[in-house]
């Protein structure tokens, strides 16, 4: 049985994990360039958590800029099996307050600057994600929301935008009518990055303010989200001390398959595979590619 490892990116306002303990910063290297910072290993309530801040201390890292492929493979190699992504994101529901949590199921992926797969050109690989979201993570998710008396909605679709800049109005109601939840700039590629590293993902978006689509909130500014970030970071580091708690010690097969993704996925004929593409994969790909 496979011990689990609870991965925690943290998005904006999450720079640090208080309550780990046995901490120790790991510069992980990675064939895929310089993640965002160092990995901060250590344990919550006696499990193994790996921690990422995904902007880096001092929001170094624009959403653009960020090495989505080098994270999730340094996390790939500490032994993460479970990652929860902390993000912060924007309203298009009156229902969907600011400080409300959402545990989304869906994404769509607005983003067009990013390399969005570890496959490519030498090694052609098609992972489903049809369900982009591990379940049995959301409920566990959910229920330690329940515990901690933290207001969380547990169906969402996330749409990803590709910023730094906020929507446009004409943008705004698109999605809105379109039916999203909520609005961000950092969870694509990150989830199909984790769904090919056969990592269980699941996010926990953290509403910070009404997109400008509200007659009241039609220009949001930094300010404004900052005091929002804040307090939405304390309910979060609750969050995840609790889901760390009650997690099982021991990693849950996935109902969906996320943590076999690869078995079905890789087309390119052994014989015509990239060795160099192929030696990069070793951390992500290796369980298929060694067999």
């Amino acid at each position: 049985m496979t011990k689990a490892v609870l991965g925690v990116i943290g998005g904006s306002g999450i720079y640090d994990l208080p309550g780990l303990e046995n901490v120790r910063e790991v510069r992980i290297p990675s064939p895929w360039g310089e993640p965002s910072g160092a990995v901060r290993a250590g344990t919550l309530a006696g499990l193994p958590v790996m921690f990422l801040p995904r902007h880096d201390k001092g929001h170094r890292l624009s959403p653009s800029d960020i090495n989505y492929r080098a994270n999730i493979d340094v996390l790939k190699r500490a032994g993460v099996t479970d990652l929860v992504s902390l993000s912060a994101c924007g309203s298009f529901k009156e229902e969907l307050t600011p400080g409300t949590f959402v545990l989304v199921d869906q994404f769509v992926d607005r983003t067009h600057k990013r390399e969005s797969s570890f496959f490519g050109k030498g090694l052609v690989a098609h992972v489903s994600m049809a369900h982009p979201v591990s379940p049995r993570l959301r409920i566990h998710l959910a229920n330690a929301a329940l515990a901690e008396g933290i207001t969380a909605v547990r169906d969402g679709t996330y749409v990803c935008i590709e910023g730094p800049q906020f929507s446009t109005l004409a943008e705004s109601l698109t999605y809105k009518n379109l039916g999203y939840s909520v609005i961000g700039m950092t969870n694509m590629p990150e989830a199909k990055l984790a769904r090919e590293a056969e990592i269980c993902y699941a996010t926990v978006a953290m509403v910070t303010d009404f997109d400008c689509w509200h007659p009241d909130h039609d220009a949001v500014t930094v300010a404004d989200i900052i005091k929002m970030l804040n307090a939405n970071a304390e309910k979060a580091k609750r969050l995840v001390a609790r889901l760390a708690q009650d997690f099982p010690r021991d990693h849950e097969g996935c109902p969906i398959g996320s943590d076999r993704a690869l078995d079905n996925a890789l087309i390119t004929a052994p014989e015509a595979r990239d060795p160099e593409l192929i030696k990069k994969l070793d951390a992500v790909a290796g369980r298929v590619l060694k067999s």
